[in-house]
């Protein structure tokens, strides 16, 4: 049983996983606004929140450990000197989630994840 477990594992191995994730990271960060399944979003807003919460020091050593998890330099520029400067007075949830539509192939149940 997986109670309490600390993560979702997608159905991947945890380099294909990783992977998803970053390409998903980048993604939200150039477009503002992505469409993905509700799990993935899930996922993937516990993984931005944490980055936008580092971004927001904007110094040196944040624009290093944005650049460790994201591996692009133009994402980890806008992230650190336009996004994370939006959300100095606020203590997190800088992302919302809306469902949208179940994908037509497999019924999966889709979700748009952006930044508030």
């Amino acid at each position: 049983m997986r109670h309490r477990h600390g993560y979702r594992k997608l159905g991947r191995t945890s380099a294909h996983r990783k992977a998803l994730l970053k390409n998903l990271a980048i993604a939200l960060i150039e477009h503002n606004k992505i469409e993905t399944s509700v799990f993935k979003a899930k996922e993937l807003q516990s993984y931005i929140e944490k980055l936008v919460s580092t971004a927001r020091n904007a110094d040196l050593n944040a624009h290093r450990y944005v650049f460790m998890y994201l591996q692009d330099k133009a994402a980890t520029k806008k992230l650190v000197t336009e996004i994370a400067l939006r959300y100095n007075g606020r203590n997190g949830g800088y992302t919302r989630i809306q469902r949208t539509r179940l994908r037509r192939g497999d019924a999966s149940q889709m979700a748009i994840i952006e930044f508030v």
